[in-house]
């Protein structure tokens, strides 16, 4: 049989490459199709070097090209990628660390984690170099979102300094304080001690070559925050909440925070999570369960960016708890909404790096409160 190149290509405008919006030919992913009797080459351009992308793509021409032209065609896939270049960011906070990014939430229970893990995976996705301090002293969640539960950070000699190596975990490299504790052992500790136990898995560690290091925060407003700020020159912050009324107040009061004249961390910008369910057998229906786009106004109000929405998904839970971030699930809504995030937050960085001068590391004489911070 004599396979024509025009049907073919007609087939594989029924597909797209995941994470991408239009078919593969009118995104210009199809760069040649090639046709010998019953074998073609299909010559494919990617813009990102991931192994699972790039597997889904040559099974799906495969499939199409069997279902839809011919069931014993002999199909070859060539696969090029040339990723885009990476949006130029400015300044370095620490040596090896371009860009550290705090995560955080005025209270408990609105995905600040959840936000973290996938924001990450998905920044690591995109090509840049990511890693993740659990600085949630007393709740660390990292170690189990990350399936890395158990896993124990060994020793490396840099520099004649013996210093931690951070556990890997889809790209990402993770230290928590998870990996120096029990599952079963509450961490109780005054202030000092935390901010000690933070300082060591900052600076006595082998971060490498960073161009984001996330901090996922504790919630609320108190002495981790202070210490970590003393630490290290936050790049800028991001603050998480739901729609809901409460939530909204403790995020203005988190935004508060980093925007306090003696502390000035630029904010990022505000994620709205669980903004709304979309049952399966009703895909055009949109509940707002904790109230509809409370993040949003209140990004308006503050004059600070939005950055997006993640609506409530099972699967974002399950994925969670069996340590496998969300954002992974390739072509699906989750996807889209996690790179739409992490496209913002890195536009947003660009934009604070290219207009604000860089962030000091602030000096704290007394842990009363902000009023007694100073630069």
């Amino acid at each position: 049989m004599k396979l024509d190149r025009k049907e073919i290509l007609s087939a594989l405008e029924t597909i797209s490459i995941a994470g991408e919006g239009k078919n593969m030919v009118e995104s210009g992913a199809v760069q040649n199709v090639i046709t010998f009797g019953d074998e073609v080459v299909v010559d494919l351009l990617l813009t990102t070097p991931a192994l699972h992308i790039k597997k889904r793509a040559e099974v799906d021409i495969m499939k199409v090209i069997h279902e839809k032209i011919y069931d014993k065609a002999k199909i070859k896939v060539n696969i090029k990628v040339e990723a885009p270049e990476k949006p130029q960011i400015k300044g370095k906070s620490i040596p090896g660390i371009s860009n550290i990014i705090a995560v955080s939430s005025g209270k408990g229970g609105v995905g600040k984690s959840t936000i973290t893990a996938n924001l990450a995976v998905t920044l690591a996705n995109m090509g840049f170099k990511v890693g993740v301090l659990d600085a949630d002293i007393y709740g660390p969640s990292m170690p189990i979102m990350f399936d890395v539960e158990g896993a124990k950070p060994i020793s490396v000699e840099v520099d004649g300094k013996s210093k931690m190596k951070p556990i890997t975990g889809y790209g990402v490299e993770i230290l928590s304080i998870g990996f120096f504790t029990s599952p079963d052992q509450a961490v109780i500790w005054r202030g000092p001690m935390a901010a000690k136990a933070l300082n060591q898995m900052i600076f006595d560690a082998d971060w490498g070559e960073l161009d984001f290091m996330l901090l996922d925060l504790p919630p609320g407003t108190g002495d981790i925050h202070l210490s970590i700020m003393q630490s290290l020159p936050i790049t800028g912050a991001v603050v998480v909440s739901t729609p809901q009324a409460v939530a909204l107040a403790d995020a203005k009061k988190g935004v508060a925070m980093f925007q306090n004249e003696s502390i000035n961390v630029p904010v990022l910008g505000i994620i709205e999570n669980m903004a709304y369910f979309t049952p399966e057998e009703l895909p055009n229906n949109k509940y707002y369960i904790f109230g509809k786009e409370g993040a949003k106004n209140l990004a308006e109000d503050l004059n600070v960016p939005f950055l997006g929405e993640v609506p409530i998904v099972q699967s974002i839970r399950e994925a969670g708890d069996y340590g496998r971030p969300a954002a992974l699930q390739t072509a699906s809504p989750v996807q889209a909404a996690f790179e739409a995030l992490a496209r913002n937050v890195v536009e947003e960085t660009v934009r604070r790096n290219d207009n604000l001068p860089p962030t000091e590391a602030i000096k704290i004489t007394t842990m009363a409160g902000c009023s007694a911070v100073k630069k």
